[in-house]
């Protein structure tokens, strides 16, 4: 990915903080996004739980991956492929991208400095352009 290693350092850092509980950001995580986007709603089951999870579970991969894009290259692609099915489109992901900052900045506090914030938000515009791709998402 495009970012450099103080932006690696700063993301991993960072996310190093609420791996040890994942939970609750990835409750935090959900409604966030639907405070931004409250239409999103309908689109996932009742098991946010468990999908806040696997959302969280996959962030920590692709963290942990950052120096090394071709390592989750794949994964890449099974979330384009899964989400173009979906009929996720490109207008999906700002909103994803702000549910993704305020729970960062909500587990983080002082620590989400400008930037750190700047990294995430680098490297989740990355993310969701390969993911994009690889899935023919418009």
């Amino acid at each position: 990915m495009a970012l450099d290693p103080r932006q690696i350092d700063l993301i991993q850092d960072s996310f190093q903080k609420i791996r040890a509980n994942l939970q609750p950001p990835s409750a935090f995580f959900y409604e966030a996004l639907f405070r931004h986007a409250p239409q999103y709603r309908e689109m996932f089951r009742e098991d946010l739980e468990g999908q806040g999870m696997r959302f969280m579970s996959t962030l920590g991969v692709i963290v942990d991956n950052l120096g090394q894009p071709e390592a989750v290259e794949a994964r890449f692609a099974d979330l384009g492929v899964s989400h173009a099915a979906l009929g996720i489109t490109r207008a999906h992901f700002p909103p994803m991208e702000e549910a993704l900052i305020d729970t960062l900045r909500n587990e983080l506090g002082a620590g989400m400095t400008e930037e750190t914030e700047a990294a995430w938000r680098a490297a989740y515009e990355e993310v969701a352009a390969r993911i994009m791709a690889k899935g023919n998402i418009s």
